[in-house]
Protein backbone atom coordinates (compact mmCIF):
# COMPACT_ATOMS: atom_id res chain seq x y z
CA UNK A 1 0.00 0.00 0.00
CA UNK A 2 2.55 2.62 0.69
CA UNK A 3 4.15 1.60 -2.92
CA UNK A 4 1.11 2.32 -4.09
CA UNK A 5 0.55 5.81 -2.44
CA UNK A 6 4.20 6.48 -3.58
CA UNK A 7 2.63 6.67 -7.54
CA UNK A 8 -0.51 7.42 -7.02
CA UNK A 9 -0.08 8.10 -10.92
CA UNK A 10 1.03 5.01 -12.32
CA UNK A 11 -1.19 3.19 -9.88
CA UNK A 12 -4.49 4.77 -9.46
CA UNK A 13 -4.56 7.55 -12.32
CA UNK A 14 -3.28 5.47 -15.43
CA UNK A 15 -6.00 2.10 -14.84
CA UNK A 16 -8.44 4.81 -14.08
CA UNK A 17 -7.97 6.95 -16.98
CA UNK A 18 -8.04 3.98 -19.43
CA UNK A 19 -11.53 2.98 -17.49
CA UNK A 20 -12.77 6.26 -18.42
CA UNK A 21 -11.87 6.09 -22.01
CA UNK A 22 -13.44 2.60 -22.42
CA UNK A 23 -16.23 4.57 -20.80
CA UNK A 24 -16.16 7.33 -23.64
CA UNK A 25 -15.57 5.09 -26.26
CA UNK A 26 -18.25 2.86 -25.77
CA UNK A 27 -21.33 4.52 -24.28
CA UNK A 28 -20.73 8.11 -25.75
CA UNK A 29 -19.71 7.00 -29.62
CA UNK A 30 -20.92 3.10 -29.80
CA UNK A 31 -23.91 4.18 -27.09
CA UNK A 32 -25.95 6.08 -29.42
CA UNK A 33 -25.80 3.70 -32.21
CA UNK A 34 -27.04 0.86 -29.64
CA UNK A 35 -31.21 0.18 -28.69
CA UNK A 36 -31.21 -0.40 -24.95
CA UNK A 37 -30.28 -3.73 -23.39
CA UNK A 38 -33.07 -5.47 -21.40
CA UNK A 39 -34.81 -1.69 -21.02
CA UNK A 40 -31.40 -0.50 -19.93
CA UNK A 41 -29.43 2.06 -21.99
CA UNK A 42 -26.48 1.18 -23.34
CA UNK A 43 -24.43 4.10 -21.22
CA UNK A 44 -25.58 2.47 -18.39
CA UNK A 45 -25.29 -1.21 -19.20
CA UNK A 46 -21.85 -1.03 -19.50
CA UNK A 47 -20.79 0.12 -16.14
CA UNK A 48 -20.80 -3.11 -14.42
CA UNK A 49 -18.69 -4.52 -16.68
CA UNK A 50 -16.33 -1.86 -16.96
CA UNK A 51 -15.98 -2.13 -12.58
CA UNK A 52 -15.66 -5.91 -13.22
CA UNK A 53 -13.02 -5.14 -16.04
CA UNK A 54 -11.12 -2.96 -13.91
CA UNK A 55 -11.31 -5.15 -10.85
CA UNK A 56 -10.25 -8.55 -12.06
CA UNK A 57 -7.55 -7.24 -14.25
CA UNK A 58 -5.83 -4.78 -11.63
CA UNK A 59 -6.27 -7.17 -9.13
CA UNK A 60 -4.31 -10.08 -10.94
CA UNK A 61 -1.88 -7.32 -11.74
CA UNK A 62 -1.56 -5.81 -8.14
CA UNK A 63 -1.09 -9.25 -6.62
CA UNK A 64 1.02 -10.69 -8.94
CA UNK A 65 3.99 -8.29 -9.16
CA UNK A 66 3.68 -7.65 -5.42
CA UNK A 67 4.77 -11.25 -4.72
CA UNK A 68 7.17 -11.77 -7.68
CA UNK A 69 9.78 -9.19 -7.01
CA UNK A 70 10.31 -10.39 -3.28
CA UNK A 71 10.44 -13.92 -5.03
CA UNK A 72 12.52 -12.27 -7.96
CA UNK A 73 14.80 -10.02 -5.26
CA UNK A 74 14.89 -12.83 -2.98
CA UNK A 75 13.70 -11.20 0.02
CA UNK A 76 10.69 -13.61 -0.25
CA UNK A 77 12.93 -14.76 2.48
CA UNK A 78 12.67 -12.41 5.18
CA UNK A 79 8.90 -13.38 5.68
CA UNK A 80 9.02 -17.16 5.10
CA UNK A 81 11.18 -17.13 7.77
CA UNK A 82 9.45 -14.90 10.25
CA UNK A 83 7.24 -15.97 12.70
CA UNK A 84 4.25 -15.38 11.04
CA UNK A 85 1.94 -18.38 9.90
CA UNK A 86 1.30 -18.41 6.29
CA UNK A 87 -2.19 -17.43 6.49
CA UNK A 88 -0.90 -14.06 7.70
CA UNK A 89 1.69 -13.66 4.82
CA UNK A 90 -0.82 -15.21 2.44
CA UNK A 91 -3.37 -12.35 4.09
CA UNK A 92 -0.90 -9.44 4.09
CA UNK A 93 0.02 -9.94 -0.12
CA UNK A 94 -3.79 -10.40 -1.21
CA UNK A 95 -5.35 -8.10 1.57
CA UNK A 96 -3.06 -5.18 -0.09
CA UNK A 97 -3.76 -6.21 -3.47
CA UNK A 98 -7.60 -6.28 -3.16
CA UNK A 99 -7.60 -3.30 -0.96
CA UNK A 100 -6.15 -1.32 -4.26
CA UNK A 101 -8.74 -2.82 -6.35
CA UNK A 102 -11.03 -1.66 -4.12
CA UNK A 103 -9.99 1.61 -4.16
CA UNK A 104 -9.68 1.48 -8.00
CA UNK A 105 -12.92 -0.07 -7.81
CA UNK A 106 -14.85 2.80 -6.33
CA UNK A 107 -13.32 5.08 -7.91
CA UNK A 108 -14.76 3.94 -11.68
CA UNK A 109 -17.88 3.92 -9.95
CA UNK A 110 -18.23 7.07 -8.69
CA UNK A 111 -16.76 8.82 -11.72
CA UNK A 112 -19.63 6.66 -13.63
CA UNK A 113 -21.84 8.08 -10.89
CA UNK A 114 -21.21 11.79 -12.00
CA UNK A 115 -21.91 10.87 -16.11
CA UNK A 116 -24.92 8.60 -15.71
CA UNK A 117 -27.99 8.13 -13.86
CA UNK A 118 -27.14 4.93 -11.35
CA UNK A 119 -29.76 3.65 -9.29
CA UNK A 120 -28.51 0.24 -7.76
CA UNK A 121 -30.94 -2.35 -7.85
CA UNK A 122 -29.35 -4.23 -4.90
CA UNK A 123 -26.27 -2.40 -3.10
CA UNK A 124 -25.62 -4.83 -0.35
CA UNK A 125 -24.86 -7.81 -2.48
CA UNK A 126 -22.87 -5.35 -5.25
CA UNK A 127 -20.36 -4.43 -2.42
CA UNK A 128 -20.16 -8.61 -1.44
CA UNK A 129 -19.46 -9.23 -5.44
CA UNK A 130 -16.57 -6.49 -5.58
CA UNK A 131 -15.32 -7.27 -2.25
CA UNK A 132 -15.26 -11.57 -3.54
CA UNK A 133 -14.21 -10.52 -6.90
CA UNK A 134 -11.23 -8.31 -5.93
CA UNK A 135 -10.48 -10.97 -3.21
CA UNK A 136 -10.84 -13.70 -5.43
CA UNK A 137 -8.86 -12.43 -8.58
CA UNK A 138 -5.87 -11.29 -5.96
CA UNK A 139 -5.46 -14.61 -4.77
CA UNK A 140 -5.11 -15.56 -8.67
CA UNK A 141 -2.85 -13.47 -9.37
CA UNK A 142 -0.98 -14.13 -6.22
CA UNK A 143 -0.33 -17.56 -6.94
CA UNK A 144 0.35 -16.49 -10.75
CA UNK A 145 3.30 -14.41 -9.44
CA UNK A 146 4.31 -17.86 -7.63
CA UNK A 147 4.55 -19.68 -10.67
CA UNK A 148 6.01 -17.07 -12.63
CA UNK A 149 9.52 -17.97 -13.75
CA UNK A 150 9.67 -14.66 -15.72
CA UNK A 151 8.16 -11.63 -16.67
CA UNK A 152 7.33 -12.89 -19.83
CA UNK A 153 5.35 -15.81 -17.86
CA UNK A 154 4.03 -13.05 -15.41
CA UNK A 155 1.90 -11.21 -18.24
CA UNK A 156 0.87 -14.43 -19.55
CA UNK A 157 -2.41 -15.42 -17.69
CA UNK A 158 -3.95 -11.63 -17.98
CA UNK A 159 -3.16 -10.88 -21.29
CA UNK A 160 -3.59 -14.10 -23.12
CA UNK A 161 -6.22 -16.18 -21.03
CA UNK A 162 -8.06 -12.90 -18.08
CA UNK A 163 -8.65 -10.56 -21.03
CA UNK A 164 -9.66 -12.32 -23.47
CA UNK A 165 -12.80 -14.50 -21.22
CA UNK A 166 -13.34 -11.40 -19.53
CA UNK A 167 -14.40 -9.00 -22.98
CA UNK A 168 -16.09 -12.57 -24.33
CA UNK A 169 -18.15 -12.97 -20.65
CA UNK A 170 -21.04 -10.61 -21.83
CA UNK A 171 -19.13 -7.17 -19.88
CA UNK A 172 -20.54 -5.03 -22.54
CA UNK A 173 -23.47 -6.99 -24.06
CA UNK A 174 -25.99 -9.82 -23.30
CA UNK A 175 -25.31 -13.01 -23.90
CA UNK A 176 -29.18 -13.00 -25.43
CA UNK A 177 -27.89 -10.98 -28.51
CA UNK A 178 -24.99 -13.59 -29.74
CA UNK A 179 -26.38 -16.36 -32.12
CA UNK A 180 -27.68 -19.36 -30.62
CA UNK A 181 -24.39 -21.56 -30.86
CA UNK A 182 -22.11 -18.61 -29.23
CA UNK A 183 -24.57 -18.17 -26.45
CA UNK A 184 -24.15 -21.63 -25.33
CA UNK A 185 -20.16 -21.98 -25.95
CA UNK A 186 -20.16 -18.32 -23.54
CA UNK A 187 -21.59 -20.59 -20.91
CA UNK A 188 -18.01 -22.08 -20.51
CA UNK A 189 -16.93 -19.00 -19.80
CA UNK A 190 -16.51 -18.72 -15.74
CA UNK A 191 -16.12 -15.00 -16.24
CA UNK A 192 -19.82 -14.84 -17.31
CA UNK A 193 -21.48 -16.00 -14.07
CA UNK A 194 -19.20 -12.82 -11.90
CA UNK A 195 -19.88 -10.09 -14.03
CA UNK A 196 -23.66 -11.78 -14.79
CA UNK A 197 -23.82 -11.21 -11.06
CA UNK A 198 -22.61 -7.82 -10.77
CA UNK A 199 -25.09 -6.33 -13.14
CA UNK A 200 -27.89 -8.17 -11.57
CA UNK A 201 -26.75 -5.83 -8.64
CA UNK A 202 -28.02 -3.23 -10.83
CA UNK A 203 -30.31 -3.59 -12.92
CA UNK A 204 -32.17 -6.33 -11.09
CA UNK A 205 -31.57 -8.72 -13.92
CA UNK A 206 -29.41 -10.89 -15.84
CA UNK A 207 -27.79 -13.54 -17.77
CA UNK A 208 -27.34 -16.24 -15.27
CA UNK A 209 -29.26 -16.46 -11.99
CA UNK A 210 -27.70 -14.19 -9.18
CA UNK A 211 -27.35 -17.40 -6.89
CA UNK A 212 -25.20 -19.12 -9.37
CA UNK A 213 -22.95 -16.30 -9.68
CA UNK A 214 -22.76 -16.30 -5.78
CA UNK A 215 -22.16 -19.70 -5.45
CA UNK A 216 -19.46 -19.62 -8.64
CA UNK A 217 -17.37 -16.61 -6.86
CA UNK A 218 -17.57 -18.61 -3.37
CA UNK A 219 -15.88 -21.49 -4.96
CA UNK A 220 -13.97 -19.43 -7.20
CA UNK A 221 -12.71 -17.81 -4.21
CA UNK A 222 -12.34 -21.16 -1.80
CA UNK A 223 -10.81 -23.12 -4.35
CA UNK A 224 -7.53 -20.29 -5.21
CA UNK A 225 -7.14 -20.18 -0.82
CA UNK A 226 -6.96 -23.72 -0.48
CA UNK A 227 -4.11 -23.82 -3.25
CA UNK A 228 -2.67 -20.73 -2.12
CA UNK A 229 -2.21 -22.26 1.09
CA UNK A 230 -1.29 -25.46 -0.09
CA UNK A 231 1.90 -24.21 -1.84
CA UNK A 232 3.23 -22.67 1.50
CA UNK A 233 3.05 -26.10 2.69
CA UNK A 234 4.48 -27.15 0.38
CA UNK A 235 7.21 -24.60 -0.68
CA UNK A 236 6.21 -24.95 -4.12
CA UNK A 237 8.17 -22.33 -5.75
CA UNK A 238 9.66 -20.77 -2.85
CA UNK A 239 12.06 -22.71 -1.00
CA UNK A 240 15.11 -23.38 -2.87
Amino acid sequence: MSRTFRSPLQSIASPVVSTILYLIVFGAAIGGRVDSIDGVSYDLYIIPGLIMLTVMTQSVSNASFGIYFPKYLGTIYEPLSAPISHWEIIMGYVGAATTKSLLLGIIVFGVAYTVVDIELFAPVTMAAFLVLTAFGFSLLGFIVGIWAKNFEQLSLVPLLILNPLIFLGGSFYSIEMLPSHFGALTMFNPMLYLISGFKWTFFGNSDVSVFISLAAIIVFCTSLLMLARWIFITGYKLRP
